[in-house]
């Protein structure tokens, strides 16, 4: 298995995209998850991230979306967000990455005026018709489980359940390990959502509030969750590492290395990267 990181790590360095890129390949990762949106960058700009990604020797895989809209209850905000996603996964192919990992959101008003099945049913069919074009583009969606409460995706179960009713063979899961530790989710979980994973993000956190630490900075314990993805049996998965908002951005170059080699260690104790 690859071991990647996802490079929003370098914004807080206040330094151009190509820098977090030649950092993230001189310490170590095999890879690197870009997140940018293409409409806020140029063709000069989104083909300079692919031209040091080549030169870096880093291959991206998974390009990060937030596309909350595409639950929102007015059908102009869905289309935006429908044509937007679409521009990601064309940005992602251009990359030659393997999926766009997708965070859809949260139930609005507490789900007390609209119905969660309404909401529900809306992002079901607007993810199955961006799962069929990913497909068209050789491209996977790799779906986000986020612990929060009022998520529309904050367990294995809504997941599983989600992902069924979108029955679509190009949609799947995105495990993010903290997460699944924040929203009380045991590893044995995990097997719940076999031939349905497409991408894996690790980080740690302090057991109670969502936060990307270096794993062995919180209260993580790793070896069960690395063990479960071990048993999916997926040779070409890839675990990229997420950190944001650093307690401390100038000392970010160290968390990312410090990430990097415990990272690393977990992965070759598992069995998981030589």
């Amino acid at each position: 298995m690859k071991l990647g990181l996802i490079n929003s790590a370098w914004a807080q360095t206040g330094r151009e995209t190509s820098f977090g890129i030649r950092k993230t390949k001189e310490i170590g990762f095999d890879s690197i998850d870009i997140f940018a949106d293409p409409l806020d960058l140029g063709p000069k700009e989104r083909n300079q991230i692919k031209v040091d990604c080549d030169q870096a020797g880093l291959p991206i895989i998974s390009v990060a979306c937030v596309a909350v809209g595409l639950i929102d209850f007015n059908p102009s905000v869905q289309r935006f967000h429908f044509d937007r996603v679409r521009a990601y996964l064309e940005m992602a192919q251009a990359f030659e990455a393997k999926n766009l990992l997708l965070v859809l959101g949260e139930y609005i008003w507490q789900r007390e005026v609209i119905p969660p099945a309404e909401q529900w049913a809306t992002g079901v069919a607007n993810v199955r018709a961006l799962g069929e074009y990913a497909s068209d583009l050789g491209l996977e969606i790799a779906l986000e489980l986020e612990p929060f409460h009022l998520s529309l995706l904050n367990d294995v179960e809504s997941m599983s359940r989600f992902l069924t009713d979108v029955d679509h063979p190009a949609v799947k899961a995105n495990l993010d390990i903290s997460h699944l530790v924040l929203a009380q989710q045991s590893a044995s979980l995990v097997e719940q959502l076999r031939g349905q994973v497409a991408h894996v993000h690790i980080s740690d956190c302090d057991g109670k509030v969502h936060g990307d630490l270096p794993p062995g900075r919180g209260v993580v314990d790793f070896v069960p969750y690395m063990q479960a993805i071990k048993n999916l049996g997926i040779d070409d998965l890839t675990i990229s590492v997420e950190l944001e908002y650093s307690p401390q951005p100038e000392l970010i170059v160290e968390w990312v290395t410090e990430a990097y080699e415990t990272t690393a260690a977990l992965m070759r104790n598992a069995g998981l990267r030589s």
